[in-house]
């Protein structure tokens, strides 16, 4: 069960588009948000080279999903600064600190571990970390306050724009009213969130495209295709899991390979329009 929170977000150089820094009022937790071309100058900032748990955001033509690194370090500048030298996809770094300066090692390492697990389990980003984090040994105590500080790290990355523990399965969201595209021998199934609109696992999509259809779709599929989540089913594709797109439209010219509207596409069990149910 969602509780309202208040979220306090401090631009220090007060610029938007720089670095951010965010707090629920009530935790101890801090995040501080880095555009990679703001290293230097969050160097200034001694809660940085603190120890912590740090995340990299990036993107990448080759996939389909956006693509996170998750890690911890005693001393997050460090890290980063090292990052900045070796790996080329991230543009922005998430760092999460104690504002009270409790966080040991054995804290950012369950930090780590539980991060990498719930990534991989609700699979909304590439992740890109090369090995997996193994348990490391804790008091009980002190994973009880571990999983309060891993529920303000949730909300903090939600707010900030990177939803990577956030679920879109089916099966989290099955209370709620589903749309159906069922055409030409293609059924698939989704359902319009915050994100965008998700097209569920297990959803048909078109083998082919029709010659009219766009570029940037064919290339979405095709993106799609290679990173696996496109699989051929005898004369059609198959979704191999949930996947969010940006638009109903977006998600309609994909599944039937053609220029569509999504917002008349997609319909419920009655064949009401996502259109007169959402926009009327």
């Amino acid at each position: 069960m969602q509780r309202p929170q208040t979220i306090q977000i401090f631009l220090p150089d007060g610029s938007p588009r720089s670095i951010k820094i965010a707090e629920l009022t009530n935790r101890v937790v801090k995040a501080i948000l880095i555009p990679r071309n703001q290293l230097e100058n969050v160097a200034k900032r001694k809660e940085v080279s603190n120890v912590g748990l740090y995340f990299l955001f990036g993107e990448s033509n080759e996939n389909a999903k956006p693509m996170v690194y998750i890690g911890e370090a005693e001393d997050c500048l460090v890290r980063l600064k090292q990052h900045n030298r070796e790996k080329e996809f991230w543009t922005h770094a998430v760092v999460f600190v104690s504002r009270i300066g409790t966080f040991t090692k054995a804290h950012a390492k369950y930090l780590e571990y539980l991060g990498v697990k719930v990534a991989q389990e609700v699979n909304r980003y590439k992740l890109e970390n090369a090995t997996i984090p193994r348990l490391p040994h804790i008091t009980e105590s002190m994973e009880a306050d571990l999983l309060d500080s891993f529920d303000t790290i949730k909300v903090l990355l939600s707010t900030l724009g990177y939803p990577v523990f956030e679920s879109i399965s089916k099966k989290e969201i099955a209370k709620k009213e589903l749309f159906f595209i069922n055409a030409k021998g293609i059924k698939a199934e989704g359902d319009l969130i915050d994100d965008g609109f998700v097209v569920f696992k297990g959803s048909e999509v078109a083998l082919n495209t029709v010659p009219s259809c766009q570029d940037y779709i064919m290339n979405f599929r095709e993106r799609l295709i290679n990173d696996g989540m496109l699989l051929k089913n005898g004369t059609r594709y198959q979704l191999t899991e949930d996947y969010i797109f940006n638009s109903p439209s977006a998600a309609a010219m994909v599944v039937q390979g053609r220029t569509a509207n999504g917002w008349i596409d997609w319909k419920n069990k009655k064949g009401v329009t996502l259109d007169e149910l959402k926009r009327k």
